[in-house]
Order: C-alpha cells, then sequence, then structure tokens
C-alpha cells in the first residue's frame, strides 16, 4: 500500500461529516528516544475525534490508531508525517469495533492489502533504584536495574533510570566518565534545610541513565557502607534520591523533551520506597502525576529503611503523612521496658500507597505473606494479595553465555559439551587441585552469611570430604567464615579450595568448571547463580526456597518415557542431612548414570531465563496497573 503524503494536517476527505473536526493528539515517546538524527523510524500515534453525537470513533475513549513515519532529519528540524489511509472500501471511516492489540505490529508483506494494523501500548518507565550495574553494583538489585531497562526499551518503551552517582575514589569512577552534567540542579527540602542536587545523564542502549549527583554519595565504600558498617546517614542519601527522582521527569529536557507527569514509576526496595509516599502527598494534592502510577518491586523483604520515629519531620512529608509510614515493633523486639517502639519504615510506606507490587519470583510473592517470610510486614502484604506479583529475575544471556564467555578457557554449548570438561581441567590446574575430569566438581559462589546457608556447609564439609569429591567456594562475608574457609583448605589440600572475596573472571570460570552447583539458602528472593549454572551446564543442588524452589526442576529419572524430567535437585528442611542426601543422589547419578545426567545438563542449558521474557511479564503488570485509577489519589 502506497503511503499518502501530507504535512501534519488530516484532509477532511478521509472522515466523515460527524467528524469533520480532529482534535490530534500526538505521543512523542518512541519518537523523543532517538537522539541527533532520525532515520527512518515507524512510531505509533493516536487521533483523537471528538463528536457529540458519537459514533464513527475509534476505540471507548475516541482514539484510533494511525501508523506515523518519519523521514531522515535533524532532531531539530521539523518532521514529516506520512499518513497511512485506511483500506480501500472503508470510506475513510476507522471502524469502531477495531481493538488495540499489545502485540508488536505484524508485516505481511502483501502486494494486494495489508492485514488491520496493530498498535503496541508504550509506557513512559522511571526506575528508581540505589544501584544498577555496571555502574554499581553489589547484588541481585543492580543486576535487575542494569538489565531490564534495557529489555524494555528494546520493546518501545522510554526508559529512565535513576540512581546515585556514586565517587569513591578509585579507578571504579570511570565508569561515569560517560555521563555529562545536564547543568540542571534543582532544590530539594528535607532533613530542616534545603539541598542542592545536580543530575548527570548518559544514553547508553536506548535507556536514558540519570545519576543523581550530591557530597553525601562521595565517600569510599559500597553504595551503604564501609568496614565500620552501614552508614548513619544512609535515611538522608536515599531521601534525597528519592526527592530528585520525582522531579526528573518534569525537568529533565533528555532528548529535548521531558517525560512528563504521566510517568511509570518501578520503585525498587527501601530506598527508592519514599517516592509512591511523594507523589500521594506532594504532588497529586496539587494536580501533578495525578495520571502516574506506582510500581513497588521487592528484592529483598529482610531490609526495610527503618529508623526512628523522630526522622519523620527529615523526610519532607506533611505532618498529616504520618501514619502512611509509621511503624511499631512488638514488644520483644524494643530494646528495653520503657521503650515504646515508636519508628517509620519507609518500605512499608510504599507498600500502602503503590498502585501494584512485584516480588522477583512467584514463589517469593507467596513468602513475603507468611510470619515467616513477611518480616512483621506480612499482615498488611496479605490485605494487598490482590496486587501481588512475581517475576523471576532474566539472566544477561550475553555476558553468561558459554559459547562465547571471555572469562573461560574453553567455549562449548548444548550441541557440544566437550569444552566444560576442559574448562573443569583448567580450573583444577589453576587451583592446584589433583587433575580428575571423572571427580564430582562442586561449587559454592556467595556471600558467607548465615542468609546463604555458610552454618549449615560448615557443618556438612567434614562428612562431604569422606565423599570422593572435589569443593571449591568464592564469597567473602563473616571474618569467621572467610578463616574457616583457609583453615578447610590447609585441612583437605586435595579436596577442598576456597577463595576469600569476589572476582568475577573465577565466579565465571567455577560456573563453567563445575559439575554442581550448591545453594543452601535459608530465603532466595530469586537467586542468579543457579540461572548462570543451568546456563552452564551445572546441576543445581538447592533448598526449596524463594526463587530457587520455582527455577529448579525436581530430577525424575522415570518421567518422559525413561528419557527424565527435571533440572536438578531440592531440599526441605534446611539441615545437613537433607542437604548431604541430596548432594550424595546427585553425585551417584554423576557416576553411574552418565547419559541420565547428560540430558538433565541440556534441560538446564535449553531453559528460557532471558530478560526479553521477563520484560513481556512486566508489560502485562503495567498494563493492569493503568486500568485503575491510582491508588492512593
Amino acid at each position: 500500500m502506497e503511503s499518502l503524503q501530507s504535512p501534519l494536517v488530516l484532509s477532511s476527505k478521509l472522515l466523515p461529516n460527524s467528524l469533520k473536526k480532529p482534535v490530534l493528539e500526538v505521543g512523542f515517546a518512541c519518537f523523543f528516544k532517538q537522539r541527533r538524527v532520525i532515520q527512518s523510524v515507524s512510531i505509533k500515534r493516536s487521533v483523537v475525534c471528538c463528536s457529540r453525537k458519537g459514533g464513527g470513533g475509534g476505540s471507548q475513549d475516541g482514539s484510533s490508531a494511525m501508523l506515523v513515519n518519519t523521514e531522515k532529519k535533524d532532531a531539530s528540524d521539523s518532521v514529516g508525517f506520512h499518513l497511512v489511509p485506511p483500506p480501500s472500501g472503508d470510506n475513510g471511516v476507522i471502524d469502531p469495533h477495531e481493538k488495540l492489540s499489545t502485540q508488536k505490529e505484524a508485516e505481511t508483506g502483501n502486494s494486494e492489502g495489508e492485514e488491520e494494523r496493530k498498535t503496541k501500548v508504550t509506557y513512559n518507565i522511571v526506575f528508581v533504584t540505589s544501584e544498577s550495574a555496571p555502574y554499581s553494583k553489589t547484588g541481585g538489585l543492580g543486576d535487575v536495574c542494569g538489565s531490564l531497562p534495557i529489555a524494555l526499551a528494546a520493546h518501545g518503551h522510554r526508559v529512565m533510570v535513576v540512581s546515585p552517582r556514586y565517587q569513591n575514589g578509585t579507578c571504579s569512577d570511570e565508569i561515569f566518565s560517560g555521563a555529562s552534567d545536564l547543568e540542571h540542579p534543582i532544590k530539594v527540602h528535607c532533613f530542616g534545610g534545603v539541598q542542592e542536587v545536580s543530575f548527570f545523564h548518559e544514553y547508553r542502549a536506548g535507556v536514558d541513565w540519570v545519576f543523581v549527583d550530591h557530597p553525601s554519595y562521595h565517600r569510599p565504600g559500597t553504595p551503604y557502607g564501609d568496614g565500620y558498617g552501614a552508614f548513619g546517614d544512609n535515611q538522608f542519601r536515599f531521601t534525597l534520591l528519592c526527592h530528585a527522582a520525582c522531579e526528573a521527569p518534569l525537568v529533565l529536557p533528555l532528548g529535548g523533551f521531558t517525560y512528563g507527569e504521566k510517568c511509570l514509576f518501578l520503585v525498587n526496595d527501601w530506598h527508592a520506597s519514599l517516592v509512591p509516599v511523594l507523589l500521594a502527598a506532594k504532588y497529586r494534592p496539587h494536580g501533578v502525576y495525578k495520571d502516574a502510577r506506582t510500581v513497588l518491586v521487592i528484592h529483598n523483604l529482610a531490609h526495610q529503611g527503618v529508623e526512628p520515629a523522630v526522622t519523620y519531620d527529615n523526610l519532607g512529608l506533611p505532618p498529616e503523612w504520618y501514619g502512611a509510614v509509621e511503624w511499631v515493633f512488638p514488644t520483644w523486639a524494643r530494646t528495653h521496658a520503657l521503650d515504646p517502639g515508636q519508628a517509620v519504615n519507609l518500605l512499608k510506606g510504599a507498600i500502602v500507597t503503590v498502585d501494584r507490587i512485584l516480588t522477583v519470583s512467584k514463589g517469593y510473592a507467596w513468602e513475603v505473606t507468611t510470619p515467616e517470610g513477611g518480616y512483621g510486614l506480612h499482615e498488611l502484604l496479605t490485605s494487598r494479595k490482590a496486587v501481588i506479583n512475581g517475576i523471576t529475575n532474566g539472566i544477561d544471556v550475553s555476558e553468561w553465555d558459554p559459547s562465547s564467555d571471555e572469562h573461560i578457557p574453553f567455549h562449548y554449548s548444548a550441541e557440544d559439551l566437550s569444552g566444560k570438561v576442559q574448562c573443569k581441567i583448567a580450573l583444577q590446574k589453576e587451583l592446584g587441585l589433583p587433575i580428575r575430569p571423572d571427580c564430582p566438581l562442586i561449587g559454592f559462589i556467595g556471600r558467607l552469611d548465615y542468609q546463604k546457608g555458610i552454618d549449615v556447609i560448615r557443618l556438612a564439609t567434614p562428612e562431604l570430604m569422606g565423599e570422593d569429591v572435589q569443593l571449591v567456594m568464592l564469597g567473602s562475608g563473616n571474618p569467621e567464615d572467610e578463616e574457616w574457609m583457609r583453615v578447610m583448605e590447609s585441612t583437605y589440600r586435595d579436596k577442598f579450595r576456597g577463595w576469600v572475596g569476589f572476582n568475577v573472571p573465577i565466579s565465571h570460570r567455577i560456573t563453567a568448571s563445575c559439575d554442581i552447583l550448591l545453594m543452601p539458602s535459608r530465603f532466595e528472593p530469586c537467586g542468579l547463580n543457579q540461572l548462570y549454572a543451568m546456563r552452564y551446564g551445572a546441576v543445581p543442588v538447592v533448598h526449596g526456597t524463594g526463587g530457587l524452589r520455582d527455577t529448579v526442576e525436581n530430577f525424575n529419572p522415570y518421567a518422559g518415557g525413561g528419557s527424565g524430567e527435571g533440572t536438578g535437585w531440592t531440599f526441605s528442611p534446611l539441615s545437613k542431612d537433607t542437604m548431604l542426601a541430596a548432594l550424595r543422589v546427585a553425585i551417584r547419578t554423576y557416576r553411574e548414570h552418565k547419559p541420565s545426567w547428560e540430558r538433565l545438563m541440556k534441560r538446564g542449558m535449553e531453559k528460557d531465563y532471558t530478560w526479553d521474557k521477563a520484560a513481556l511479564e512486566y508489560e502485562q503488570v503495567f498494563k493492569w496497573a493503568f486500568i485503575d485509577p491510582p491508588y492512593v489519589s
């Protein structure tokens, strides 16, 4: 079909008499993402036709889909639009029953006529997070906020990520060298004064990466603390982040245009939890952000941003909103008999004001509503159970790909597994272990703390060392556990190696080399190491909790007509005996049933845990968020 060449006006010949005066609304979310030069960008727009008598309209709100294309233009020039007329025989009248689809437009190439074009609903999405890889990362939160925005941008959404610009005086500061100062500082009223924050910006992979700059983010250590513990002013630092994130869509002309008020804020954990409270208490009473929506993503409910009640006045909220963040500790948790237990809980404030709540796995969505996994918020979360969903995190399959990983010495795939044995031999040689390609190699990668079940590993290791296995551990954390690893290495020189600290290349090599990955976590909202392990053909043995239970399917050798099913082993409850029992079954399968083991490996490697799959599930939640009016208006 040939396009009708015209400027940005609609010919009255295209519309019936009842629709002679159309009002043109153009959403530029997709267009604004282009920089400097724009080349043949296909963008969807809506033409809203207003008529008192009705009839001949499009969708229920009076809009109808039309396709708009642009020719190659400089971003500062005017844009020529090609309006695609309806198929012949329609007399220019748009079918009122035409449905808007969220599926990608299908190009049929039919010369006799095009099929009905379908539009994809896109959003202006603002991530608010304390960390985003590769700029800052301490765990899974950084991975999610570094990869999911890129996946959503690839689906056509306009995406901004707002996080602090950390400067710790090391070479890691160079990661921010691509971000430029927007020279658009703002004043933030909080903590009894006025704070000035500035914004840095980098456009990368289709995403606007916005960094909030303030002297409180310039110090050695991690985003949250240093060797002496957590920073004492974390509430101040992340209150600034939340205030700045609320202003960014309104004041920052990214690509020449602001994101505007109709945004969807994705707030991550307690560090960003003040955002939905600010929208409800500070902006909407003045008619700002009345069409915005907020989604809370809980990565770890154990951290809630709890501070003494007297700090409420520092948050920049009206006095009447104290109840939103009010928190009272139970009697048993108070420091002394006269302690009233009064505090402010930022995560609780988000739970009672957001439109939707997400967790990073389906299993964790249920666990947070139980007394064991709710950390005091289970009753509140249960009351909002209707809007809670779980979406399993994805992984960066370009970084974690055994067929092209730059950190491993040999490459392999599900079609050719020979490189995995070579990786195993190379790691044994690197770590000084006896070179035994037939010996089961068990790996552990993670923090050395109570959550990760390091105490259970310590109890089980003497018995495990009685088996003909090798155990390699990588991690840091509790100094006592770090010292224990050193002692074990000197005690079992032919069977045990411990790497104290964290090293990205070594983590890749362990994942590529080990036959079994052990994850006895007490709780695991999602977990990524088991996903990496399956992609690299390492069979996970995990405690059946949270995301581990969701992603690791128990091996059943008798299913599928004897070919088996499953990707690993889960054990429960968490104890030394149950963990050892699962490990022994895995070791026996590895030694005595090689064909079954190879099928186990391949099933794990073929699983789809990409961010593209997760992005589709997020889009469905976005759609639900906009169906109803804001939860707190």
